[in-house]
């Protein structure tokens, strides 16, 4: 369990602008060593569908032409929000800081699939006893507390070469759907969901918490980081720092649920080539997260119907990743099994 650190002081929104636009790109000589050796595997051409894929990316951003995944982390950001005095939510704001104690313990979820698939696991309090203001009447940071969020979350991946990204904090989802809704339009139904469960009278006043946000920083939300800024969370600040950093660090990224698509929602509308370097784990359970991943390009590798949230989708795509990653290299050639390969046509 790791704690929010009193800093770190943060990063002007025009750095981060400029900070976006100068991402490394994937390795082609890692991408093309890798195809090469796929090329002459025992198998048909293409016969693994997405698993060959994912070697691909793997190899690609983290330009390794030999591609492993060794340190998997699940990095989980939690938090707390004003926002839930509206009633917004099935649970009471004392379950956050009873999560923690459970992540701590290791009877939550994500420990059992951690443990199951050899994964590391963080847990990241952002001042958890201390919400952020009610999206519906205020902004939910100044710039300087959204952008040293932002720098905390870059700040917190280190030495993983693989990241599952995750989150935790009752309310989280109205807050997302306001990023959201900020982001891409429409009506508030558009993009407000059950979450953890709300019920028939729950979900009318999580709409209309959204439309009330939405409505209140209208004419503010043609800039991703105002919408971020005015809308959204610390954990969703955090989490689009950490995509950032692992692109910097060439660390592949698989996205969670709903509220990490839409921290990864802002950077893409920052830089549609921004989140090249993650892969949608699944999509979940909340009805708007496919339009999410329609609109980030995101094609989900799991569809379980879960909305946990946790980084659970993401840890066990994972084992997806590993199980491709180790086909891959364990296979052997043509050549080295000494079976034929595909027979030339006609010339």
């Amino acid at each position: 369990m790791a704690p929010q650190p009193h800093g770190p002081t943060g990063l002007p929104f025009d750095d981060i602008r400029s900070l976006l636009t100068s991402m490394p790109g994937p390795d082609e000589a890692a991408l093309a060593a890798v195809r090469m050796r796929e090329a002459d595997l025992t198998k048909p051409a293409g016969s693994l569908g997405r698993l060959e894929q994912i070697v691909e990316w793997v190899a690609a951003w983290s330009a390794n032409a030999k591609p492993r995944v060794d340190r998997p982390l699940v990095a989980i950001f939690a938090t707390s929000h004003g926002v839930t005095r509206n009633q917004v939510s099935a649970f009471p704001d004392s379950v956050n800081r009873q999560m923690l104690e459970n992540f701590a313990a290791g009877g939550a979820a994500i420990n059992q699939i951690c443990v199951a698939n050899d994964i590391g696991l963080k847990v990241f309090d952002l001042a958890i006893d201390v919400p952020t203001p009610d999206i519906a009447t205020d902004d939910a940071f100044d710039e300087a507390g959204c952008a040293a969020t932002i720098a905390f979350g870059m700040e917190a991946i280190v030495g993983a070469d693989l990241l599952c990204l995750g989150e935790m904090g009752i309310g989280n989802t109205t807050v997302a759907s306001a990023v959201l809704n900020g982001l891409y339009g429409g009506s508030a139904e558009d993009w407000v969901g059950p979450g953890t469960g709300v019920d028939k009278a729950g979900l009318a006043r999580k709409t209309e918490t959204v439309r009330q946000a939405v409505a209140r920083h209208e004419g503010h939300l043609g800039d991703p980081l105002e919408v971020l800024r005015r809308l959204g969370g610390r954990e969703i600040a955090a989490l689009a720092g950490a995509i950032m950093a692992a692109r910097l660090q060439r660390i592949p990224v698989l996205l969670d649920g709903f509220v990490v698509s839409a921290a990864a929602a802002v950077l893409h509308r920052l830089d549609p080539t921004s989140l090249d370097h993650c892969l949608a784990a699944h999509v979940s359970a909340e009805p708007a997260h496919a339009e999410v991943l329609r609109r980030i390009g995101k094609a989900p590798l799991l569809d379980l119907g879960m909305r946990l949230g946790e980084a659970s989708g993401a840890a066990l795509a994972c084992g997806i990743v590993k199980n491709a990653l180790a086909i891959h290299q364990g296979m052997a050639t043509f050549e080295q099994a000494g079976v034929s390969g595909k027979v030339a046509g006609p010339h």
